[in-house]
């Protein structure tokens, strides 16, 4: 292999050097990648201390010198930014759609390993060994997903004598495998869910167990995680469906699809114990994490500390998560997840032997760097906190922000190429965990994670408003993200009370998500500040050369008579210049306007009645319609003199599609399945093909009784969203 070159302090070897100069090419200006790099490594410090306040080592403790993250994304900018903190050289492995990405950036080194298929890269236990070899690092960090549960992995690490950061391959194995976990716990004593205590055959299997149990079921992969696999069944056909696709789903996600069925808990709350244990016999465990907010099995919102435990039910989770961890001799960070019933019963769910998704929020409240304690444990040091050192202090909230459609399912995944993209990390007790950066592409290939976004608090109510405000000022563009319904949850009143479940999407949106619907104070305000914007942008329009048919709004004249368009509702409005701003007059309510109305941003903050607001312009359409992002939801917005309003009457409307007829694809991916043909008569509900995008199984469904008139699409075939796959006669 040619020798490696290097670029802003980074060592780039094969197929990152190619990408480098594609990337030169893209951005063809040096100030980008001046400006990118002043970003790789910012954290986030908390105003009044340090954010790993409560990290604990020993001066001149012996470390790693050089260690190689077997991952991508968020999770290896993360260990990364750990490392370079402690002054550990990284090796960061990359696939070839990757070798631009931001974590290849910020380590030392990036190796390519294969093509963008994970499992012709990030999952080829050979390719990573070789480039273990080549780099010289003294020790692995798997990150989350991947191999970071994999025991022959870890085993292979320990035949050449590399350090795996996270437990023993015995331990893995033990935990990983959701059957003997479950015979394990039962063992050390720790309070259990009732279900089958073996591998389920077959779907016919699966439908005799859960008659047995009781209905409702979860059907789940043995070694499944992430919310990948589990599929919940209230009856037989749903229990032989859940079970076959649920199979599928963990044969490609995780090379093993044994499965298994318990009692479904109704109405639990996710509750996860992070412990942390060394290879000495010592354990500890760094209170809990609620993360019951989940749409499909998978966390979308979590906090730490749950406002539903007391002292001594926490006490009491921690003990027996410790206590499992111990009867297996499991050494690193690990997670201990619950189900916990109304009355505080606590069932044992799973153990996640790597480092948890949600990590960060335990990192708030406790001080404790996680990632480094995984170090020191990997390098067989010993734990030096003990449990009394272990606070909860203040209050921390993770959103999973994700480039998704939160109206369809409560979260479609979304590609693309981020256009622009502007974290809120400027803001006080503020975090962004994330791998990506403005020109950045959200594939097909990998989880569409943009960020975990964290705030912290002195309280709860403090950590929320953090949220509440970071979440405004979160300025991406490119791709559909779920910010409007992170936004909306954190505002809403049973969230606000810390009245949730597991169950807490569907009962509070049993409609899917339909976006904030705005009170007539907020129509209203939005209204003024949309007028506000046009009336600036008609100003800065004016000083362009034959332009004088727009309203003069420097002139002596004072008002201006305007018809907003929200949601096919009008609204009328008198706006009139101020010095410093606008005064908009609506149903006799005044609204003043002062503040940042720039052109080139699209966040503003400005200042409505004297209240700060923040709203972002997230497209402009040209003709005073915009695209305003407002409470976080984004509306369509008109705005228009009474001349181009009486002349929009006579405009015809856009005919809607009728998609009855078709099955469409509802997002990019690759079909698994198609299980009909031209000629075939198909039921309402029937499933006609299965699609896979980003490691999830969707089935896809006739909407009517109707003869297949076409299959345009075959098994083995890439989709894009809106592509029709069958047509209906």
């Amino acid at each position: 292999m040619a020798a490696p070159i290097k670029y802003h302090g980074y060592k780039l070897k094969g197929r990152a050097v190619i990408g480098l100069f594609q990337y030169i090419k893209y951005f063809n200006t040096s100030n980008k990648f001046s400006c990118h790099k002043r970003t790789l490594c910012t954290t986030m410090r908390l105003y009044d201390r340090d954010m790993y306040w409560n990290d604990k080592s020993v001066a001149n403790e012996s470390k790693f010198e050089k260690i190689l993250i077997a991952n991508r994304g968020e999770i290896a900018c993360r260990v990364i930014k750990t490392c370079k903190r402690l002054g550990i050289k990284t090796v960061a492995v990359h696939s070839e759609v990757d070798s631009l990405a931001l974590h290849t950036r910020m380590a030392d080194e990036a190796i390519c390993i294969g093509p963008a298929q994970t499992s012709e890269s990030y999952l080829r236990m050979d390719k990573i060994l070789n480039a273990v070899k080549e780099s010289g690092a003294q020790a692995v960090h798997p990150g989350y997903g991947f191999l970071s549960e994999n025991t022959e992995f870890a085993a292979k690490l320990d035949e050449i004598g590399v350090a795996f950061i996270g437990p023993n391959s015995k331990a893995i194995k033990a935990m990983g495998d959701k059957i003997e976990s479950k015979r394990i716990a039962t063992k050390a004593q720790v309070n259990m869910i009732p279900g089958f205590d073996g591998v389920v055959e077959d779907a016919e299997h699966c439908v005799k167990l859960s008659n047995q149990i009781g209905y409702p079921v979860m059907i789940k992969a043995s070694a499944g995680g992430g919310g990948k696999g589990m599929r919940i069944a209230h009856n037989d056909n749903e229990a032989r469906t859940s079970f076959r696709l649920s199979q599928q789903e963990a044969k490609s996600s995780f090379g093993d699809d044994r499965m298994l069925v318990e009692k479904y808990i109704v109405c639990p709350r996710h509750i996860e114990i992070q412990v942390l244990c060394d290879k000495h016999g010592n354990s500890l465990w760094l209170n809990e994490r609620e993360c019951s907010i989940q749409r499909r099995n998978q966390k979308v919102i979590e906090e730490a500390p749950s406002t539903f435990l007391d002292p001594q039910t926490r006490k009491a989770m921690g003990e027996q998560a410790c206590r499992l961890a111990l009867a297996v001799g499991y050494d690193s960070a690990g997670t201990v997840e619950f189900l916990v019933d109304k009355n505080k019963n606590f069932y044992f769910l799973e153990m996640n032997t790597r480092l948890q998704v949600e990590h960060p929020i335990t990192e708030m409240i406790t001080g404790v760097d996680i990632v480094h304690q995984m170090l020191r444990v990997a390098k067989n040091h010993k734990l030096l906190h003990e449990q009394k050192d272990i606070p909860v202090d203040g209050w921390a909230i993770e959103c999973r922000v994700y480039a998704e459609d939160p109206y369809k399912s409560f979260g479609m995944p979304s590609i693309g190429r981020l256009s622009r993209y502007v974290e809120p990390t400027h803001l006080k007790n503020t975090r962004c965990d994330s791998g990506i950066m403005e020109g950045s592409d959200i594939s097909i290939y990998y989880d569409p994670m943009i960020c975990k976004l964290v705030t912290y608090g002195r309280d709860r109510t403090a950590a929320m408003d953090n949220m509440i405000q970071a979440l405004d000022s979160y300025v991406i563009k490119g791709v559909t993200h779920n910010i409007p319904l992170l936004r909306d949850i954190l505002t809403e009143e049973r969230f606000v009370k810390g009245d949730i479940s597991t169950n807490y999407l569907p009962e509070v949106f049993p409609d899917g998500f339909k976006g904030k619907v705005l009170s007539v104070k907020e129509s209203q305000e939005l209204t003024a500040l949309a007028c506000a914007i046009y009336l600036k942008d008609q100003q800065r329009c004016r000083a362009f050369q034959n332009q004088k048919r727009i309203p003069n709004v420097s002139s002596s004249i004072n008002s201006w008579s305007l018809n907003v368009i929200i949601n096919k509702a009008r609204i009328n409005a008198h706006a009139s210049k101020l010095p410093d701003g606008y005064k908009i007059v609506i149903n006799s309510d005044v609204y003043e306007i002062k503040g940042n109305l720039s052109f080139t941003s699209p966040l503003m903050e400005v200042c409505l009645n004297g209240d700060q607001r923040l709203l972002q312009v997230h497209n402009r359409l040209g003709g005073g319609k915009y695209d305003l992002r407002y409470h976080g939801t984004v509306y369509p917005v008109k705005v228009m003199d009474d001349l181009a309003f009486n002349l929009s009457q006579y405009m015809l409307e856009k005919k809607v599609l009728d998609t009855s007829a078709m099955v469409l694809a509802p997002m990019p991916g690759l079909l698994k399945s198609v299980s009909v043909k031209a000629g075939d008569m198909v039921a309402e509900n029937q499933e006609v093909c299965v699609l896979e995008a980003m490691k999830m199984q969707n089935s896809l469904v006739s909407l009517k009784v109707a003869k297949v008139k076409k299959v345009l699409f075959k098994s083995g075939d890439t989709v894009n969203e809106g592509d029709v796959i069958v047509e209906l006669e």
